[in-house]
């Protein structure tokens, strides 16, 4: 029996996928590319913009046309808030009964009656999920957290990931040390990661720590993603004395704008923000900066674009992840008044993606002659490509791909591309 995986999502979804594949191949099902005809098709939804819920849909029927007999499951986020867009079908697990997806398939082998489950997110424990291994052959993920509180205005995933949770440290360390064995580097991923550990006592510093000091083989240890008010002094010294951590954070803006945070329901303000990230800066100046921006909130005026693109050229982050607003049906952005023309919010994402090119090649340009430290990953073109432990891409020559990390000399900066020579 053939079964093929789609993900959809975050680096979570990921994760869960990729843990869900192990079970099945553990059950003696083979995985194949999703192009390819298949038994079985799991596809792991995304709901953080409608763009990625109606992406979810087409791939669903997708599979159907690619494998008009094989059972399709749909789970992830989307999998859990949407409202009968899925019943094509054959299997709809939330997020509480995602891990049941591969004894789902063979309780439908046996009766051919279509399965939905999902909701009861109150109290929902933290599921504990492995993956035995990952599309890149350096990096592992490892889901610590799930869940978020924050409830920002615009977001859906509190009503489809629920409450915080996290996984208990020991549990943390002994997965730890089983992906290390195989992976040079492990992402800690979660929903809110930077949340991590509350209902245990311990912060995602420490843990941090614990993971360094028990388990020696690691090479670099990565964190997705992080709020800014979870950036403390711990963390910093933290980052700053390790080398073993990656010199690179993920720091959700969202608007350089206050009154639109506001209406976003962001916990901080511009000047929080950039005192923060100048602090982390003079404390680590080899580190590399990036956020998230959503484009055409509600009631976003052309002077509230124009403080944040200011603003986002005054933080000169390495680079910049952006979406248009996407109205999510449950959430208060979605019935405010003065809802962006979709056209008005195309032409401002363009002007900042622009203005994100226009900082990630200073800020590679700003590296040429610098050393780097380099996992490589794959083969591109004639080149060894791989990421340094800022996160930006490494194109080499004559250097030998999965043996952990390489100390480079990056010599030019050609094409976008940063080219390194061997130390």
């Amino acid at each position: 029996m053939k079964f093929s995986i789609c993900n959809l999502g975050c680096k979570v979804n990921a994760f869960e996928a990729e843990s869900i594949a192990s079970v099945m191949e553990k059950k003696g099902w083979t995985r194949v590319p999703f192009e390819e005809a298949a038994d079985a098709v799991l596809i792991f939804t995304c709901a953080v913009t409608n763009m990625a819920a109606s992406k979810s849909r087409k791939m669903m029927h997708r599979a159907r046309r690619l494998n008009k007999d094989a059972i399709i499951c749909m789970t992830g986020c989307y999998a859990e808030v949407d409202e009968g867009m899925l019943e094509d079908a054959e299997i709809i697990a939330g997020t509480r009964y995602k891990n049941n997806v591969p004894l789902y398939i063979d309780t439908y082998l046996k009766d051919h009656k279509k399965i939905r489950v999902r909701g009861e997110l109150e109290n929902i424990p933290f599921d504990n999920m492995e993956a035995e291994q990952f599309e890149n052959r350096t990096r592992a993920y490892l889901k610590v957290q799930d869940g978020c509180n924050q409830f920002c205005s615009y977001c859906v995933i509190p009503y489809a990931r629920g409450r915080e949770r996290s996984m208990e440290p020991d549990l943390v360390i002994a997965e730890a040390r089983r992906l290390a064995e195989h992976y040079p580097e492990i992402v800690l991923a979660g929903i809110h990661t930077g949340r991590y550990g509350r209902e245990y006592g311990v912060t995602l510093a420490a843990l941090m720590k614990r993971i360094l000091h028990e388990v020696p083989a690691l090479q670099r240890l990565r964190i997705s993603s992080i709020e800014i008010t979870e950036i403390d002094d711990e963390m910093i010294e933290l980052i700053k004395n390790e080398p073993r951590i990656a010199r690179h954070l993920h720091i959700p803006l969202q608007s350089g704008c206050d009154s639109v945070l506001q209406r976003m329901n962001r916990p901080y303000h511009t000047a929080q923000y950039y005192d923060k990230i100048t602090m982390i800066r003079h404390e680590i100046p080899d580190i590399s900066i990036s956020c998230d921006l959503i484009t055409g909130f509600p009631m976003e005026s052309e002077e509230e674009f124009k403080a944040t693109c200011d603003f986002l050229k005054q933080c000169a982050f390495s680079f910049l992840h952006v979406f248009p607003y996407s109205a999510r049906k449950g959430t208060p952005a979605a019935v405010m008044q003065g809802q962006v023309d979709p056209r008005i919010k195309k032409e401002r994402t363009k002007i900042c993606m622009e203005i994100s090119r226009n900082l990630e090649e200073d800020y590679m340009q700003s590296w040429v002659g610098k050393e780097v430290e380099v996992i490589f990953e794959t083969e591109e073109n004639g080149y060894v490509k791989g990421h340094s432990s800022q996160y930006f891409p490494v194109y080499a020559k004559d250097v030998p791909l999965h043996r952990g990390i390489e100390h480079l000399k990056l010599v030019k900066s050609e094409d976008g591309k940063l080219i390194g020579e061997s130390v």
